[in-house]
């Protein structure tokens, strides 16, 4: 008899992952969740998949992480990647923890034999992939694209990815991304995220104290009052500024 927990989208999997706030549930379960490509490519993964329900305007990664307390290291991050050589263009996925960015110039455009890669344009990701914008993943991807993933993401034990819309989310284990049919495992794909630029000090408020042309030299204050000691103002000055 099949598994109750395989049919019922209301009955939990015992063996679901326990990754934040949500419930997840076998993604053969509720097709109705994932993109078209991705239920399609559903039977032929080689491990398991679950799925969850999220609100579709907390797809992105940074908001998705906040709002469902799943850890940003257990996420990764697919993007497209448009590579071009002798006047072709080339679409490939990467796929990198979120808390790394795909070196997307320098060992994709190399390991692809590009001159130049970049992300590929926001409405050609959705047109060649057939999934939506913010939930585009690895899984049922066109058969052509090479999907290259990071070392960190086919040793995690279970990652988080888009499930081909932005209403839901994928987990599914490191080592089924690496097993799919275009896969290919690079060290190194992701980099550390830069570190954020360290904040302009205050602005020094303006001495009033100060002549308007000295306030950044360290000349001496001029005197308050008005007497021949405010000759030391002028005589301190270089040479070439003259005298009044």
């Amino acid at each position: 008899m099949p598994d109750p927990a395989a049919l019922d989208p209301g009955v939990p999997d015992p063996a679901a992952p326990d990754l934040g706030s949500l419930t997840w549930l076998p993604a053969a379960s509720r097709p109705d969740l994932l993109g078209a490509p991705v239920a399609a490519a559903l039977p032929g993964l080689p491990g398991p998949a679950w799925v969850a329900e999220i609100d579709d305007d907390l797809a992105d990664t940074a908001a998705f992480t906040e709002a469902y307390g799943v850890p940003l290291a257990a996420s990764a991050n697919c993007v497209v990647v448009a590579a071009r050589r002798a006047g072709e263009t080339t679409l490939a996925a990467c796929l990198v923890l979120a808390t790394t960015r795909a070196d997307v110039n320098g060992l994709v455009r190399r390991h692809l034999g590009a001159r130049k890669a970049s992300f590929a344009p926001q409405d050609v990701a959705v047109a060649e992939s057939g999934m939506a914008y913010g939930g585009i993943t690895p899984v049922g991807l066109p058969a052509g694209w090479p999907v290259l993933v990071d070392a960190a993401v086919a040793a995690a034990d279970l990652v988080v990815i888009g499930s081909g819309t932005r209403g839901s989310k994928l987990a599914v284990p490191g080592s089924l991304l690496a097993a799919l049919p275009a896969a290919e495992v690079l060290d190194g794909l992701g980099q550390p995220l830069p570190a954020e630029a360290p904040a302009p000090p205050p602005a020094q408020p303006l001495r009033l104290d100060r002549a308007a042309d000295d306030s950044d030299v360290g000349w001496g204050e001029r005197p308050s009052d008005g007497s021949a000691d405010d000759r030391r103002y002028l005589e301190d000055r270089p040479p070439h500024w003259g005298s009044d």
